[in-house]
């Protein structure tokens, strides 16, 4: 099978760019004939060393660009990414190609569905966030600091300024989904949705056609696996972006109450803000993954207090699986992967006294020790591994290419027509699971 994947960035920049080259390179090696097409560069060097074929448009984000106007319009209809992936896709034969879209809000834009729905490839798509069915891509509204319960694109949704940076931003967000719903129609050309939490789903079905169907596929993480801590547990821990959303206010003022000190790895808007209201906090920046992972063997939990839904927050189960306990907010999806009082602990969002009490149960170190080797034993159990997630996915893959080949034998297809041989390195197919 030869496998189209569709993404913004060519190299990593974040969580949804890991998981979808990690896989490429994991299909890859399993023979699988792998393309990955994408807006924004550099190139990972690691896709063409494997032999990848890679389409990269070196485009823009809203990070490098130069023109923002510009760029708006790129991000509402990128004609350059479809006019491109749609002469990529000429290529393929839908008997043995499969294109799987892992992102396309922050560069391609909505655009890229025209090509694919032109191209008659089987088709699927991984919901990393929500722009699939939510303007702002979050159900998160940024001035209020809350979830968002409005329905996508209602009259108190285009009426709310939900965004983190101005309504102007929002309307954009609004005419890209206008492009999306009814241009591309995405909802209706992605029948098949990768989701990677239960939360996930339970929050998007409602609002896409009834005959979606869903394949739970949880992301892979990379820890080795290492007996869990020996020595006295450290430190209270957060990881991640410093900012309202992620709950990092909550964490601060939580240790605070509970008379601990509150360590933070990473950066954000909230940083300065919290390093001056709580002098006694610990800000030690951004770290590398064999950092995090030390630090996460050394401290007494993990503490994520998160208060919008996540998608699947990999920092919860890169701390189990050093054995890490973890403390997490009950609204997100992050609560999924922790058992009450086994391996951590749930708290009401938002509620920093609730949160304070945790801290103060787990300042016992019997408890702390107790709760470490519980994370470490129930993750090792059935980890999350590449080979886990390329399993699943060749899974997912195979119920797809099916479901399209049924579909073409009950379809009259011209005879004559024929396709050129697939551009790229070729490797002799590997069959699926």
């Amino acid at each position: 099978m030869r496998v189209v994947l569709v993404l913004d960035h060519a190299h990593i920049n974040g969580g949804q760019a890991k998981v979808a080259l990690d896989s490429a390179l994991g299909l890859s090696a399993r023979g699988h004939a792998v393309t990955v097409f994408a807006a924004v560069g550099p190139v990972d060097p690691r896709l063409e060393e494997a032999g990848i074929r890679v389409v990269c448009l070196g485009q823009a984000d809203i990070e490098s660009t130069k023109n923002k106007l510009a760029f708006a319009a790129q991000a509402i209809w990128n004609r350059k990414a479809a006019d491109a992936l749609g002469k990529e896709l000429r290529h393929y034969d839908p008997a043995d190609t499969l294109v799987h879209v892992h992102a396309f809000a922050k560069s391609l834009s909505p655009s890229i569905g025209v090509a694919i729905a032109a191209s008659g490839l089987p088709c699927l798509y991984t919901m990393h966030e929500f722009f699939l069915v939510c303007p702002n891509g979050g159900f998160y509204d940024y001035p209020a600091e809350a979830i968002c319960h409005r329905t996508p694109m209602s009259a108190a949704c285009l009426g709310t300024n939900c965004d983190a940076r101005s309504y102007p931003r929002k309307l954009l967000r609004v005419v890209r989904h206008v492009g999306l719903d009814h241009v591309a129609k995405l909802p209706r050309l992605f029948r098949h949705v990768i989701t990677i939490s239960a939360l996930q789903e339970r929050v998007v079905a409602p609002l896409l056609p009834a005959g979606t169907v869903f394949h739970r596929v949880d992301n892979p993480i990379s820890v080795p696996k290492a007996p869990a801590r020996s020595g006295p547990p450290g430190d209270f821990l957060f990881v991640g972006r410093i900012s309202t959303e992620k709950g990092a206010p909550i964490f601060a003022e939580a240790a605070r109450r509970a008379g601990v000190r509150p360590v933070f790895v990473g950066d954000g808007p909230s940083a300065t803000e919290l390093k001056v209201r709580y002098p006694e906090s610990v800000m030690l920046g951004w770290k590398n993954a064999e950092q995090v992972q030390a630090l996460m063997r050394e401290a007494r939990a993990l503490v994520f207090p998160s208060i919008w839904y996540e998608g699947q927050p990999l920092t919860v189960y890169e701390a189990l699986a050093v054995g890490c306990p973890v403390v997490v907010s009950d609204a997100c999806a992050g609560r999924e992967a922790i058992e009450d009082g086994e391996n951590g602990f749930w708290f009401r969002s938002g509620d920093s006294a609730a949160l304070a009490a945790h801290l103060t149960r787990l300042t016992d170190d019997g408890l702390a020790d107790r709760l470490s080797r519980q994370a470490h034993e129930h993750y090792w159990a059935g980890p999350l591994s590449v080979d886990a997630h390329l399993d699943r996915l060749e899974q997912v893959y195979d119920r797809v290419a099916r479901e399209a080949a049924g579909r073409r034998r009950g379809a009259a297809m011209p005879s004559a027509r024929r396709y050129p041989p697939p551009i790229g390195p070729e490797t002799p197919p590997r069959p699926l699971r």
